[in-house]
């Protein structure tokens, strides 16, 4: 199992959702308070509703820039608190598709995506 991942997340409908056909998720909506973060972690990146790079694993890597902590279960999901932004968001069962467990710490990266050579 990979230790970093990255998802493309993208404005739909006026929410961040994202897709992973790797593990059968179409549209999949970041709810309940992670939308609000995502909008304070890409708001230098032009463009991000078109799409940016969400790079995110349960352990600190050079680059991160946002560290979730795990605060209590509820509804399936899991709550965590961004301290920097002095927000909480809820992180729905999908998040059982990358992690065995709820990690106590997530550590995330956001970065524009780039064209590709062609």
């Amino acid at each position: 199992m990979n230790a970093i991942r990255i998802l493309c997340p993208y404005r739909f409908a006026g929410q961040w959702v994202f897709d992973d056909p790797a593990v059968n998720l179409a549209r999949e909506p970041f709810v309940a308070g992670i939308d609000k973060i995502l909008d304070r972690l890409v708001a230098d990146i032009p463009s991000a509703g078109n799409g940016f790079r969400l790079i995110f694993s349960s352990g600190s890597f050079p680059g991160s820039s946002l560290r979730l902590d795990w605060l209590r279960k509820e509804g399936g999901g899991n709550w965590y608190r961004c301290d920097e932004y002095q927000l909480e968001g809820w992180l729905c069962p999908a998040l059982y598709k990358y992690f065995e467990q709820a990690p106590q710490t997530l550590f995330a990266q956001a970065l524009p995506i780039e064209p590709q050579a062609g």
